[in-house]
Order: C-alpha cells, then structure tokens, then sequence
C-alpha cells in the first residue's frame, strides 16, 4: 500500500539526545533508550470507514513530533502504520451505503493521506493494510495455537464453528505477559471496556469473557481467506498489528504509540500475542495520546460530535494552524476543541511569520536548542511554541530589518524541522 508524500525536513545539526517519555506500563516518565542509534516505532493506522477527525490527528502529529526529534537527534528511524481494512466496523459502514467495503476503505485512505499532507505529517517507511498482509496474520495464529494459547470454539445459531480465540490464562502460564501489564488498567476497567471497544464477552463457549478474538471464521457477507489449518476466515482485531510489527521491527521495537483509548483492548492484546509468539515484550515504551473532545465530549464516530480535519483545512488560511492548534496542547492531555482556539492558532502563526522580517544570526541556534529541550521533556509541544513566541515577541521589539547573512539553517528550517510547522 502506498502512503503518503511528505517532504522530509533539512538536516539539523545533531542534537544531545535526553529524550523522557511517559510510559504507560510503568506509569511515570522513562529515559528512552535508543539501541545503536536506530529508533523504531509502531502507530496504530485508521479503520477506513470515515473521516480523519481531530482526535486521530492528535494522535499522528504527536508521533510525527517524536519522529521529527529522534531525526534531529542524528538517529535513524523506522516507523510503521497500518490500515485496518478487514474489520467490523468497516463492514457495517459500508453495508449501510450500500457500497463495496473496499470502495469505502480506498475512498477514506486516500482521503487520510491528503489530511496527513496537509499536517506536514512524515509518512511512515512501512504503510501496510491488513488484506495485504494476511499471510502474516496466518502464520501467527497459527503459532499462537502450536503453543497453546489459542482454542477453537464451537459455533451457535449465531457463529459459526471455527472462531479462535486468544487465551489469556494459558498466555499468563507460559509467557511473561500478565492482562493489564501493558494498558495499565485495572480489572473492573477492562471489564467495562471490553464490550464497549469491540469485545464480545458473552459469546458462548469462551474460556474467559475478556479472551480477544484472533481468527472470524467465514460469515455470510464477509470477506475470507483459506487456511488449510485455521479453516476459511480472516484476521480478528488487535492481532494484525502483532503480525505487521512482528514483520517490519525487531522485537522489542522503542516505541508502541496510539490514542489512549487503545491501552486496553487493542495494546494489551497485541503486546500478548507477540510475547506469546517471540518469548518478547512487543515493544520498550508504550506512549498514549490524549483524547480529543467537542463541547466537552470525546470525539467519535459513533457519537456523530467529529471536527474533521478536512473540513478545517478548507476553512483555515493555512493548515499549519490546526497543527499549531494540536501541539498547544500537552500530547497526553484530553482537551476540548472550539473555533476560538483555532482562531488564536492561526494568529499565532501569523504573529511567527511576521516576525521573520526581523530575524537574526543566532536566533535559529537558541531556538533549536530551546525547543529540543522542551522536547526532550516528554514531547512538551506547548513549552517549544512558548519559546518560539518569546523569539517572536523579542524579535519584533528590536524592529531590526532581517539580517542578509543568515546560516542556512534559520528559523523557518528549525520550525519545520522538529515541531512539522512551515512558515513559507
């Protein structure tokens, strides 16, 4: 699957790396360890089956700022997303249109990539889609049920026989993966959240309510696969970022990222089944972005109450304002959106743009070393565009016309390179 074309940012001079992130396994910030100067990173992609609303660019555009700093910290990266196209959700949508649920699933991608253009968002090295990888997804459940973590349940008037489903007391047995080690939820939390993210902890016949699917035997209606050990299906949730992590990062890989909404069930399940599989922790951190909301209430698709990001794009005088507008915001912070806070993103790149005109030699190195600071410090987006408004404001005071000799790297390569925001 191709993704998307971003330019990728002029080379800064190589930067003291200290970076600390929040990790919520163990709940409070960490020094993140970068083994032989290679950082590699795991994003959860789209369903396809609607828009791009703010909350999913929250989550991107704060990993885009983590990968913009570990490329400022002369490192080299490996990110992988996917796009999950054989899912539920997906289905239901596009049985609703009455359309194809691969029309659908095309349509809202390419839309996801303009949206991503837009942001200034660094596209992954791996981009992949579950229909294109399910051969990954075969052979590890496969492996799953070789190591006996995995059961077969019987069908009922409403399933069919062939459903496999991930076992949670035989994983805890033999690896080291414990339920709730990784989202860091206690056991009432999981239990309501089960159902309410995709879980069916009523289906008949499970060993444990909370037990995650890993392989839907073929249904009416639903695309499907052959295996000639699993039986005809296609991949369950959470176990296709297992496969495609699996495939495309070492295992441990640095960072596991998504919105925090994903702790548990997505993360929890796909930590497991890679453990289950390499004998492994799926990944060294684990980084969640907050969440979004409107008027005070999360935004989701199921509730109706999106800002999408392509609406705001064709309503901004330039999208670097909605990325202005989601780094003012601490990436683990939930936050509420509304028009005047747009309105008084866009004025403060205005404000960055007019003061260029009074840029000096040295101003581009303070502003490096403050916002990569700033940075270092558990991705602190808010305090990095306070520095720049501090340059801004100081620059604007001396009322000096732009200085002729700058250095190549100005205040224009910096704002790009580490916070995504281009002033030309």
């Amino acid at each position: 699957m191709k993704s998307w074309i971003t330019p990728f940012p002029v080379a800064l001079p190589a930067q003291q790396d200290n970076l600390h992130l929040f990790n919520t396994v163990t709940q409070q910030k960490q020094r993140v360890a970068v083994a032989d100067d290679h950082a590699t990173m795991y994003v959860c992609g789209i369903t396809p089956y609607d828009a791009t609303h703010l909350g999913h660019a929250n989550t991107y555009v704060t990993f885009d700022l983590l990968y913009r700093y570990w490329l400022a910290a002369g490192y080299r990266v490996t990110y992988t997303q996917n796009v999950t196209d054989v899912d539920d959700p997906l289905f239901e949508r596009a049985n609703e249109m009455g359309i194809d649920y691969q029309e659908l699933a095309e349509d809202q991608t390419n839309l996801f990539r303009s949206d991503m253009q837009h942001l200034n968002v660094l596209a992954p090295a791996h981009y992949l889609s579950v229909s294109e990888t399910v051969d990954w997804v075969r052979t590890m459940v496969r492996e799953m049920v070789d190591a006996g973590v995995a059961y077969t349940v019987p069908g009922n008037d409403q399933n069919p026989d062939g459903d496999i489903y991930f076992s949670i007391e035989a994983a805890e047995q033999h690896t080291e993966w414990r339920l709730g080690s990784v989202g860091a939820h206690s056991q009432e939390e999981m239990t309501e959240f089960f159902p309410e993210r995709g879980g069916d902890p009523q289906r008949p016949g499970k060993r444990n309510p909370l037990d995650p699917l890993i392989w839907s035997a073929r249904r009416e209606g639903e695309p499907h696969w052959h295996d000639d050990v699993l039986g005809d299906g296609r991949p369950g949730w959470h176990v296709e970022c297992s496969a495609i992590a699996y495939h495309t990062l070492p295992a441990p890989f640095t960072v596991q990222g998504g919105g925090s909404d994903l702790r548990f069930p997505h993360h929890e399940f796909s930590a497991a089944h890679t453990t289950a599989v390499t004998g492994k922790p799926m990944a060294d951190y684990f980084v969640h972005s907050g969440m979004v909301g409107l008027d005070g209430v999360k935004m989701s698709k199921s509730l109706g109450n999106l800002e999408l990001v392509s609406n705001l794009v064709s309503r901004v005088e330039s999208p670097m304002a909605i990325r202005a507008l989601l780094l003012s915001n601490h990436y683990r912070s939930d936050w509420s959106y509304s028009h005047e806070k747009l309105g008084e993103a866009t004025k403060r790149i205005q404000a960055w743009r007019s003061a260029m005109a009074c840029e000096q030699a040295g101003d581009a190195q303070t502003l490096l070393q403050n916002i990569f600071a700033a940075l270092s410090d558990d991705l602190d987006a808010p305090r990095a565009l306070d520095a720049v408004d501090q340059w801004a404001q100081d620059s604007v005071a001396r009322g000096i016309p732009r200085a002729s000799d700058l250095p190549s790297i100005n205040v224009a390569v910096v704002l790009d390179a580490l916070l995504g925001i281009k002033l030309y």
